[in-house]
């Protein structure tokens, strides 16, 4: 179905702003209650993505050690030398179980013994040092592929780097250089501490879900805030299971290309506490921490099943669907997005509803039917959720709504197949043929990260790049000209967007938000409920896509190459978040000329609004990254401006300005952030 021009209805500042803002949470941090006493073991992040800057290349990120203090002497933080570091790559249905395992294991020895530093005169107390295997038969045996592996120290700060009496290098971003390896196999890796790329109100979230906030600022709990990577570059031809490069791809969505992808933690089974301080560690390695699509353990998964989680494989999930089925099919987000049950206490989350009685016949609230009225309907011949199909996995039992939408996001990847394409060119029956979009399906696991490595890069520079991943995909391919004139496939920006795999801007806490609420329903033609007709872009819909947590950006910016993660901030940095590069780690102007043009920076203006609802005024605190002429231009929900907010010349840097909403009337409102004539974000506002 192709949809009306927006324009003509007084919604063209709310087209724009969803045209140019980047389908579930992602971080996992401390997300067990095991795992939370064993932080060098736990899994924070996992990332996998096309890489930009060489796109015959898959880069993989697994993060560990969560909410590193960048002053933590005299102990920093390390990976575990009893630890099992895994990266688990799937990717052929034919077989069971890994294809590929790539494995990390980490000594230390103490350089200096004499001082209490960790770096003097050239040496290191701890010096770190990794080997690393590979197995290309599901882990029956492994090769080495290099051994002694460089992990750079702790960026303690600049006398320990830079200066005579500590290493005496150039910066820290030469250490990461240095520690950088291209292997023979063809694999590049990097191993070492990293500023952590996730942004997210944890405080906000966490608190009963008050994002974003609704009587205080919001605020990155991991702002300036360090994480242990192990990051990996691997040639397409290593991971496409016939060994294909991508050039022989049948197309941008060749099934053939997609893996799976995890990561994971493992300890000895015993460990022995000695008289003399040291400890012995025996028997046989047991999983502890795992991580597949970001957030389900820490948001989907009850307490009470996350330890137990954390011990299986993704193989063994779809053997426990009656154990963790229904916290997806009816997960508890939903119950605080739907009226019937508790949205009314959480006010934030005022803006995301889901669809109760799409097309009025189908309600995808928890218990209600969803599609399963249609099972075994001659209606689904031809589709994923036949019998004859997959409607075994989709549509397993009544009063499990989301088995069709959440389910297969995190357990089998999404098909190219009806109903999953864009309504673009239903015609209106949301089960017809439409626009292709999305292929990452792998339906021989459980949660994992799924890529379809065919899949083209949307270069960073593209002004279509969006954090909103697919989402955004979605939206331009039911919206703008170059896409919805036909349902042929075509490359439409962000495609390579999560969740079909991960990149580090994409907002993967606000995209599994709205995926919750039902955006991805409502982008293959099951629309909310609010639509009667005509023009399916109602105002539920427009809710779901201007909804914002209030922490939508990494607190720095990202590298524009290997490993892509921003250098670590130095124990004597005084975190100016915001900045790029070293610079913002050692307050050296001549460290950002050094690297200026390798970072990629978060889109011109990020602004905030607070209190949101608000009754009189609202205060409104904006970033400029570069020097811009920035307009801030209130309009009402027809789309008529009602203030010009800002409108002037501003340096970089950050701005507060307060919004008197006095005289206008109760209702909702949209801020339009510009930067030099072009939209770059829109902020829903109400007044009560």
């Amino acid at each position: 179905m192709q949809l009306k021009t927006i324009a003509k209805k007084g919604w063209l500042p709310v087209l724009a702003a969803i045209g140019l803002s980047t389908v579930l949470m992602s971080s996992s941090h401390r997300e067990a209650p095991m795992i939370a006493n064993d932080p060098l073991a736990d899994n924070t992040d996992l990332y996998a993505f096309r890489s930009p800057d060489n796109p015959d290349y898959i880069t993989i990120l697994a993060n560990y050690v969560p909410g590193q203090l960048p002053y933590a002497g005299p102990n920093y933080y390390s990976f575990g030398t009893d630890i099992r570091y895994d990266i688990h790559i799937d990717n052929n249905t034919a077989t069971p179980g890994d294809d590929i395992i790539y494995r990390f294991k980490f000594d230390q020895t103490n350089e200096d013994p004499t001082t209490f530093f960790n770096i003097r005169l050239g040496k290191q107390n701890l010096k770190t040092t990794y080997t690393l295997l590979r197995s290309t038969d599901g882990g029956v045996s492994f090769v080495k592929l290099t051994d002694h592996g460089i992990v750079p120290p702790p960026n303690i700060g600049p006398r320990s780097i830079s200066s005579p009496v500590g290493l005496n290098v150039a910066n820290y971003r030469t250490l990461m250089q240095e520690a950088t390896r291209t292997l023979k196999t063809g694999e590049k890796v990097f191993c070492g501490t990293v500023d952590d790329p996730f942004f997210v109100d944890l405080g906000g979230i966490f608190d009963l879900g008050d994002a974003p906030r609704q009587n205080s600022t919001p605020y990155d709990g991991l702002k300036c805030k360090n994480v242990s990577t192990i990051a990996l570059q691997i040639p397409i031809s290593t991971l496409q299971k016939d060994h294909k490069s991508v050039s022989q791809a049948t197309s941008i969505l060749d099934g053939d290309f997609v893996i799976g992808v995890w990561a994971s933690a493992s300890r000895k089974r015993i460990r022995i506490l000695n008289d003399d301080g040291t400890q012995t560690d025996t028997g046989r390695y047991i999983q502890v921490s795992r991580l597949g699509m970001p957030l389900t353990n820490e948001a989907v998964i009850p307490i009470g099943y996350k330890d137990y989680w954390n011990s299986l494989t993704p193989y063994q999930d779809l053997a426990n669907l009656s154990t963790f089925g229904k916290f997806f099919y009816n997960p508890e987000l939903a119950l605080y997005m739907d009226d019937t049950y508790f949205g009314g206490a959480i006010p934030a989350f005022k803006p995301l509803r889901i669809q109760r009685n799409s097309l009025g016949a189908y309600g995808f609230g928890n218990n209600q039917h969803g599609l399963y009225p249609l099972k075994g309907n001659a209606a689904l011949d031809g589709t994923a959720l036949a019998e004859s199909a997959f409607g075994s996995l989709l549509l397993p039992a009544d009063n499990s709504p989301r088995s069709v939408d959440l389910w297969p996001i995190f357990h089998t990847g999404v098909p190219n197949l009806r109903p999953y394409q864009l309504a673009t060119g239903k015609g209106g029956n949301p089960l017809a043929a439409g626009k292709p979009f999305i292929n990452n399906f792998l339906p021989n696991g459980g949660d994992m990260l799924r890529l379809n490595m065919a899949v083209p890069v949307t270069q960073r520079d593209d002004p279509k790049f969006s954090s909103d991943g697919l989402i955004q995909a979605a939206v331009l391919g039911l919206t703008d000209t170059a896409y919805n004139k036909n349902a042929d496939l075509q490359f439409i920006p962000n495609m390579d967007g999560f969740p079909n795999g991960r990149r580090l801007e994409d907002d993967v806490t606000l995209i599994e938000l709205q995926a919750v609420s039902g955006v991805a329903l409502a982008a293959i033609g099951l629309w909310y409920d609010d639509y009667t007709g005509g023009n399916p872009v109602t105002p539920d819909l427009i809710n779901v896509l201007t909804y914002r947590t209030g922490i939508n950006a990494n607190d720095t910016s990202f590298r524009k190459n290997f490993p892509y993660e921003q250098t670590p901030w130095s124990g004597t940095s005084t975190c100016s978040c915001g900045m790029v590069g070293d610079a913002a780690r050692q307050s050296s102007p001549a460290a950002m000329t050094q690297i200026k043009g390798n970072e990629v920076s978060a889109p011109g203006v990020f602004a905030t609004a607070y209190p949101n609802p608000f009754t009189i005024n609202s205060t409104i605190k904006y970033r400029v990254s570069v020097p811009s002429k920035v307009s801030l231009i209130a309009y009402s929900a027809e789309g008529k401006p009602v203030d010009i907010i800002v409108n002037k010349q501003q340096d970089a840097g950050f701005y507060t300005v307060q919004w008197s909403g006095a005289k206008l009337p109760k209702g909702v409102y949209f801020i339009s952030a510009n930067m030099n004539g072009e939209m770059k974000q829109t902020l829903r506002i109400v007044k009560q």
